[in-house]
C-alpha cells in the first residue's frame, strides 16, 4: 500500500484567485512556486509518492487540488465547486484519479468543495458554507452510504471552509478555532485551540504521526508541540494570500 499525494504546480495567474474573506494583496509567484516545492518535498519526506500535475495557466486557484475531489478508500467523488470559475479544475483531477478509484460526480444544482470535508474514521463532517450547499452534501452522503460512511453537515461562520476552522492533528484530536465552528459537533474528540492571535491557524495536514503546518503560526505550533504532536513546518505565505492552506494543496489517499 502506497500513500499518494496528488499535487499541482502553481498557476501563473494565481493573483486572479477567488477571495471571499480576505482582501486582495500581491502574490509573489516565484516565491509561491518555491514554497510549494518545499511543501511537495515535505510530503515526500513523510513517505508520500508525490504526483505533480502541470500548472493550469487559465485556472488561478488550481493549485488547491483538495477542492475538486473527495477520496475515500472505495471511491472518489468529483465535486462541483461552489465558485463557478473553479469548475473546470475537476476534469484533470478526475483523469488523475481514474487509475486509482471508481468515480462518482456531484450534479447541479449541488455544490461542494473538498476543503469543507473533514474525515474522522467513517464520519465525514461537511461544512455548510458559501461553497458547499445542503444539496451537494446530500449527494455526497448518497454516494458514500453504500460503503458505510456517515456524512454530517456542520454550520460555519466567518471562514471559507470547514478545514479553515478545524482539522485532525491526532487519532482523536482536533485543532480548532471555536470562533468559526462549534466544537459540540465533534462528539468524542479532544481539542487543541488555536492561539487567539492566530485565527487562521486551525488548518494542519496530518500524515501518519506528523503534522505539516505553516511556519507562520508560531504560538499555535507551540501548543501542538506541548501536546506531544510532531510538527513539520513549511512556508505558506503566498498560498495563504490566495485564501489557501496546507490541506488545500494536496489530495492524500492510499493506493491499494
Amino acid at each position: 500500500m502506497t500513500t499518494i499525494a496528488l499535487t499541482r504546480q502553481i498557476s501563473p495567474s494565481m493573483e486572479r484567485c477567488e477571495l471571499t474573506y480576505q482582501s486582495r494583496v500581491s502574490i509573489d509567484i516565484a516565491l509561491a512556486r518555491a514554497q510549494h516545492h518545499a511543501y511537495q518535498q515535505a510530503l515526500a519526506e513523510l513517505g508520500c509518492q508525490v504526483i505533480i500535475l502541470p500548472a493550469e495557466p487559465d485556472l488561478p486557484d488550481s493549485v488547491f487540488v483538495e477542492d475538486p475531489a473527495i477520496v475515500v478508500d472505495e471511491i472518489a467523488v468529483i465535486t462541483r465547486p461552489g465558485a463557478e470559475s473553479r469548475r473546470p479544475e475537476t476534469a484533470s483531477i478526475a483523469r488523475a484519479l481514474q487509475p486509482y478509484r471508481k468515480l462518482a460526480y456531484i450534479q447541479a444544482p449541488g455544490t461542494i468543495d473538498g476543503g469543507d470535508v473533514m474525515r474522522v474514521g467513517k464520519t465525514l463532517y461537511v461544512g455548510v458554507s458559501r461553497r458547499s450547499s445542503q444539496t451537494g452534501i446530500a449527494q455526497l452522503a448518497a454516494a458514500l452510504a453504500p460503503f458505510g460512511y456517515r456524512v454530517q453537515a456542520v454550520p460555519l461562520t466567518g471562514c471559507l471552509h470547514l478545514k479553515s476552522a478545524v482539522t485532525p492533528v491526532g487519532a482523536d484530536v482536533l485543532l480548532i478555532n471555536r470562533q468559526w465552528v462549534d466544537a459540540g459537533h465533534f462528539a468524542g474528540m479532544r481539542f487543541i485551540e488555536v492561539h487567539p492571535s492566530e485565527p487562521h491557524g486551525a488548518n494542519a495536514l496530518l500524515l501518519g504521526q506528523v503534522v505539516i503546518y505553516p511556519d507562520s503560526f508560531v504560538y499555535t505550533r507551540q501548543r501542538l508541540e506541548e501536546a506531544g504532536i510532531a510538527v513539520k513546518t513549511v512556508p505558506a505565505s503566498e498560498v495563504q494570500k490566495a485564501e489557501g492552506a496546507v490541506t488545500c494543496c494536496s489530495l492524500i489517499f492510499e493506493s491499494f
